[in-house]
């Protein structure tokens, strides 16, 4: 449990490896506990249940997203200071960021029970399923400060290397999430509402077992719970790089509630099965982000040590990994689709749907992983702003454009599908043109 990654010595490619490796494990375990609630409300409880809780996922991340950014700001910083060992400082990010965890997660729960049934109503939610969809959406966000903790500290053992410990908090976890879901939802018939339970409940668990690690281990990272409370310097800078981490990704969710929306029209044959191919991208994404993750630890600790010269070399270590593990796994997904859909529900309707968002979507998935390893170098290096910028207008812009112009013109799931990839390249672009400039500035 003490082993952890020298992100400042050695080989780069054998230790982003052995960083990235727990991080795919863990989110793809987290994802398969995940397919496991679509599956099972899927199988027990009916299209209408699995539509109602896949329309969810965008308006869900729009709320825990844009709060989430902060915790980006925690572990840039902390991986900073980690690397200039700088253990007094360490110690209150450690303690400034756990307090803010559980005070965001308490907003976001009230905001999102308040809140959920007006935001779906707006984007258009078919009455079949308005109320499932509620009723799941009410009960996640009480697990809110438990989700919003967890990651939190997660951030804090990344940036220490140890990327191990979430994967084993997360199995334990998960298996209280099967376990709950066959019993609610298979036994007691309780459809939406039981995969919800389920869900908090494996969140509040998870948190449990981070932070009584934090609690126990060695050096700066330690938490002690006496200590909690916020430092107004340590804020400033989780504010300065976490804001524009987090209004990005409030953008992006807010661009992905347009083509939710958009899906909605197609009824919820096509609701259900693009939620089905968007679990299944879920796990090409999730693997692609461990290697983003180790982008920003790595030139975070390399820069908090004054080894900016490895910084080029970690960038293109990052690129290459990310594209083999985007080619691999898109092709693997794309390939066996229909069965892999066929998990999700027995309607052929829902299917054909899920191939057609699979196909324009997985495939050229790799670009995604690239964008992001560049953005995460710069956020690393302890620019926020920029990217942020580039993101709301290559990425976020373009599909909001997109779904208002050309969809509109030609609507059809094809149009509006096609506008990830595309977003994507451009985004790419930008955003080595913006390392570049960053770089040949430092």
């Amino acid at each position: 449990m003490k082993n952890k990654v020298d992100m400042v010595n050695g080989p780069l490619l054998k230790n982003i490896i052995r960083f990235s490796v727990p991080v795919i494990l863990t989110g793809i375990l987290q994802l398969l506990f995940n397919a496991c609630d679509m599956v099972v409300v899927g199988s027990y409880a009916g299209s209408n249940a699995l539509a109602a809780v896949g329309s969810t996922t965008s308006l869900t991340n729009l709320f825990v997203n844009t709060f989430m950014g902060l915790s980006i700001g925690a572990n840039v910083i902390t991986a900073y200071s980690l690397g200039a060992k700088e253990e007094k400082r360490t110690e209150k990010i450690v303690h400034t960021a756990v307090t803010i965890s559980v005070l965001c997660g308490v907003l976001l729960a009230i905001i999102g029970v308040i809140g959920c049934e007006w935001c779906l109503e707006a984007m258009g939610s078919p009455e079949e399923v308005l109320h499932l969809s509620v009723l799941y959406m009410r009960i996640y966000f009480l697990g809110l400060p438990a989700m919003m903790l967890y990651n939190f500290c997660a951030a804090i053992l990344r940036a220490q290397g140890k990327t191990i410990q979430p994967l084993i908090f997360l199995s334990i976890a998960g298996v209280v999430n099967v376990v709950l879901n066959l019993l609610l939802v298979v036994k007691f018939q309780m459809s939406v509402a039981g995969v919800a339970i389920g869900t908090i409940a494996s969140q509040v668990v998870s948190a449990i077992l981070i932070v009584m690690y934090l609690m126990k281990v060695d050096g700066p990272c330690r938490l002690k719970l006496k200590k909690l409370g916020i430092d107004k310097n340590v804020l400033g800078n989780i504010f300065r790089i976490g804001i524009p981490a987090g209004i990005n990704s409030m953008v992006f969710s807010f661009a992905n509630i347009q083509i939710q929306s958009a899906i909605n029209m197609f009824g919820a044959s096509a609701m259900a099965g693009s939620t089905a191919a968007a679990s299944l991208e879920g796990f090409v994404y999730t693997s692609m982000n461990a290697i983003h993750q180790a982008a920003i630890n790595f030139t975070g600790q390399n820069v908090g040590a004054a080894k900016e010269e490895r910084v080029p070399k970690i960038l293109k270590t990052c690129i290459l990994c990310v594209s083999a593990v985007g080619i691999v796994l898109g092709a693997f997904v794309y390939g066996f689709g229909e069965d892999l859909l066929s998990l999700y529900t027995d309607s052929g309707e829902d299917i054909r749907y899920g191939m057609i968002r699979l196909k324009l979507v997985v495939i050229p998935y790799l670009v995604c992983g690239q964008m992001e390893v560049i953005l995460g170098v710069i956020r690393g290096l302890g620019y926020s702003i920029m990217p942020t910028i580039v993101s709301l207008i290559g990425a976020c812009g373009l599909r909001i454009l997109w779904i208002a112009t050309i969809f509109k013109m030609m609507p059809s799931l094809e149009m509006l599908f096609i506008t990830y990839p595309i977003s994507w390249l451009i985004t790419t672009v930008a955003h080595f043109i913006c390392y570049t400039i960053v770089t040949k500035k430092g």
